[in-house]
């Protein structure tokens, strides 16, 4: 199971997409959503949790420290948070595990499971940096939302699937979301 949680930066997009091929691909997926990340989908994407929730197989609240995904016996393989705020990097960074988000990201750094932050957020601090540094000594992995261009991409959509592709790379899950770099240009 991958565990992919919403958090409330811009760029929500991705982390629809993401569950959208994740679901095309029948992998098994637990959704976490947090309370701001309701608000931007609404905002930018005009969706809710009822739709959301027909995207995932499990579905968990964001308070809910209870739930599977918090325990280290819970056999996740991976995390992804996508999009992940600042504020959740510093409570990863700092073990301030204090929703099920956070939570359930300690329990990958602590069990050695694959955990994936893709921040959306420039320019960045200093201390935004460090936050993210000290989670990639860890073990974890940050795959800034920054979508690349040598694949001439017509819309939208084209790159969205650029950097869901990575996510799938770093998961090693095979994709064909979008035209690798052949070393060479046309």
């Amino acid at each position: 199971m991958i565990v992919v949680a919403i958090t409330g930066a811009s760029g929500v997009i991705y982390g629809v997409r993401l569950l959208e091929v994740l679901k095309e691909m029948g992998k098994d997926t637990a959704l976490v959503v947090t309370r701001p990340a309701r608000i931007i989908l609404k905002h930018e994407m005009g969706i809710d949790n009822d739709e959301l929730k027909k995207l995932c197989y499990r579905f968990y609240e964001p308070d809910d420290l209870t739930s599977a995904i918090n325990s280290g016996s819970c056999r996740f393989e991976s995390m992804v948070i996508v999009p992940c705020t600042m504020k959740t990097i510093s409570a990863i960074s700092t073990g301030f595990a204090s929703n099920a988000v956070t939570r359930a990201a300690d329990v990958a750094l602590k069990e050695r499971r694959k955990l994936l932050l893709v921040p959306r957020e420039t320019p960045l601090r200093s201390v935004h940096l460090e936050n993210m540094l000290n989670i990639s000594k860890e073990g974890g992995i940050i795959l800034p939302a920054m979508p690349a261009f040598y694949h001439q991409p017509q819309n939208i959509d084209e790159l969205v699937d650029f950097l869901v592709g990575k996510i799938l790379d770093i998961l090693h899950i095979d994709h064909e979301l979008y035209q690798r770099w052949h070393g060479e240009i046309p």
